[in-house]
């Protein structure tokens, strides 16, 4: 009777130590995996971020048409009914924009900022400072505080 106990007592402890390892194995994978769903989490985040960066990039050649026309129009041209169409629709693209975190980088009259501003000329300009931009050759924009592309400027020699 008591080597039946005892084989019962050692059978006993063999499978409350297994069932420790399988409680612990358990609580391990399930760290792991809410590990995986935070990481997991932060990528899609990245690569949503990154999609929109790519999506609003594309975007800023028809912008920067929109910006040539109207830049272009003469002031008789922009009573036309048109024309005025043409400029809602820049319009709404400038709102959209906005409403996805794009702003324009300020240029025109501003200190050169390698940072920001891309120096496409030089130019000597009496009366201005040297380093001051004279003239935004092409709209620079950030999106969420990052760089999406500099300004094009001519800056004061």
């Amino acid at each position: 009777m008591e080597k039946e106990i005892e084989v019962l007592q050692k059978e006993l402890d063999e499978v409350k130590k297994q069932a420790e390892a399988n409680l612990n194995g358990w609580k391990r994978a399930k760290a792991d995996l809410i590990n995986y769903k935070k990481e997991e989490g932060q990528r899609m985040e990245e690569f949503g971020k990154y999609n929109r960066q790519a999506f609003v990039f594309n975007l800023l050649p028809i912008m920067d048409s929109l910006d040539l026309a109207e830049k272009n129009l003469s002031k008789d041209l922009k009573s036309d009914e048109q024309v005025k169409g043409l400029l809602m629709i820049k319009k709404q693209l400038e709102d959209f924009l906005k409403a996805n975190g794009v702003e324009a980088i300020a240029a025109q009259g501003e200190k050169f900022n390698p940072e920001l501003h891309e120096a496409a000329q030089m130019e000597e300009c009496p009366g201005e400072e040297s380093g001051t931009i004279i003239e935004e050759i092409q709209k620079g924009y950030m999106i969420d505080g990052c760089l999406l592309r500099p300004a094009k400027v001519k800056v004061a020699k």
